[in-house]
């Protein structure tokens, strides 16, 4: 169970979520607009000491989830194991997959899908550049022996 879960990438999470709401939305309204409405329609409010209400919205939400899985993606790409590179490889098909979407079709295109693709990039970057450095660590180069 455990090596599924370094092996998941935890952002799919948020963009499946995205997806089932802006394809669910497609589906019944017919278009991108009613995908943006449900995003930006009030999940619940907060009365602040200034006398304002916080006004927190479902698009909020989800990139609150997305933010929390990128921290746990980014504690995960600290391994080095065969795991992290599946975990790397599967991490760069859901960008090129949130790419895709966010180019090709309208309801992907508002800034919570942006946020949430740019995190699954960050994801990438993540694992390559921990990848990169952990190697170049464990290369040892003997310099005390003449050539």
């Amino acid at each position: 169970m455990a090596a599924a879960f370094n092996v998941f990438p935890l952002i799919l999470i948020p963009v499946l979520i995205y997806n089932i709401i802006a394809l669910g939305g497609m589906a019944m309204a017919g278009d991108a607009a009613a995908v943006i409405q449900q995003l930006e329609s009030q999940a619940f409010s907060v009365p602040m000491a200034s006398g304002v209400q916080w006004v927190v919205q479902w698009g909020d939400i989800l990139v609150l989830i997305a933010l929390v899985l990128l921290f746990i993606e980014l504690l995960k790409s600290t391994s080095t194991g065969t795991s992290a590179i599946f975990n790397h490889a599967l991490s760069m098909l859901v960008f090129i997959i949130c790419l895709v979407e966010f180019l090709l079709n309208a309801a992907f295109a508002t800034s919570v899908f942006f946020t949430i693709m740019i995190m699954s990039l960050l994801d990438v970057l993540a694992g390559v550049v921990v990848t990169i450095v952990s190697a170049r660590r464990d290369v040892e180069f003997d310099h005390s022996r003449g050539a």
